[in-house]
């Protein structure tokens, strides 16, 4: 089986580590193959810069499909061209705060979402409302870390993350954390074992899904809003790109 994890920004540190994890948790027999567009934001905090990241993912989903990938995961908690990957691709496409939030409503009665800054809160809960989540989401927080700085280990991030996520517990009544950023990967058993409650990651989680999916032999359903995309002149990521795609088009 061969997972495709894309990294929508063009940090290549960020995507080393999240392919790391991911191999981590990854059954034996599967490949795990981590990319990113090196023509994308360095990092993706705004409704901005997840708007430019979505060109270049979708070109890293057509790769993966000429490539025969089974399933593919989108490594950035605002899962920025969800809906337009899953037209492009045949096998699952998990974005990381779907699969988080999900994960965290099955391990605990409620959670907190700990992000980066806090221009992006409004952005999670919109993504909460949009999976039907907030019924179990009390709160999304920032600790007030820009995303670059997470790979940075002269900087405090893991603590401001670790006393974010201790106050999410105390103040908000939450039993669980989702992690609101892909760079904090790394950080999810040490914060785990730290704050003595379940801290969900979506990568390793969304790497779990995809592989049961496609394990499943579970497809992406082409009927209607995720069906592939018309081919048409003017649109050069809708365009064949391959024999994969288009028989995907059907071509």
């Amino acid at each position: 089986m061969k997972i495709l994890i894309v990294n929508p920004n063009s940090t290549a540190s960020m995507t080393a580590k999240i392919g790391a994890v991911a191999a981590e948790v990854a059954a034996p027999g599967t490949v795990v193959n981590a990319v990113n567009p090196p023509d994308s934001p360095a990092s993706i905090e705004c409704h901005t810069e997840e708007a430019l990241c979505v060109p270049g993912l979708l070109r890293c989903i057509q790769e993966g499909e000429a490539q025969g990938c089974d399933a593919y995961v989108i490594a950035c908690f605002g899962d920025p061209g969800l809906e337009a990957a899953r037209e492009q691709a045949r096998g699952p496409v998990i974005g990381i705060a779907e699969a988080a939030m999900h994960a965290a409503s099955l391990l605990a009665p409620s959670f907190s979402v700990v992000t980066t800054l806090a221009r992006t809160t409004g952005m999670a809960w919109h993504l909460a409302e949009r999976y039907g989540m907030q019924r179990f989401c009390r709160n999304v927080r920032a600790a007030d870390v820009p995303v670059l700085d997470l790979e940075d280990p002269r900087k405090n991030a893991r603590v401001l993350i670790r006393d974010e996520c201790l106050r999410a517990l105390r103040e908000d009544g939450c039993e669980s954390i989702v992690l609101g950023c892909a760079g904090m990967t790394d950080l999810c058993r040490w914060l785990s074992e730290e704050i003595g409650a379940p801290v969900i990651d979506g990568v390793a989680v969304a790497v779990k899904f995809a592989e049961s999916l496609a394990a499943l032999g579970l497809k992406t359903s082409k009927l209607g809003p995720w069906a592939a995309p018309p081919v048409k002149p003017s649109c050069g990521l809708a365009g064949p790109k391959g024999p994969a795609f288009d028989a995907l088009v059907g071509e």
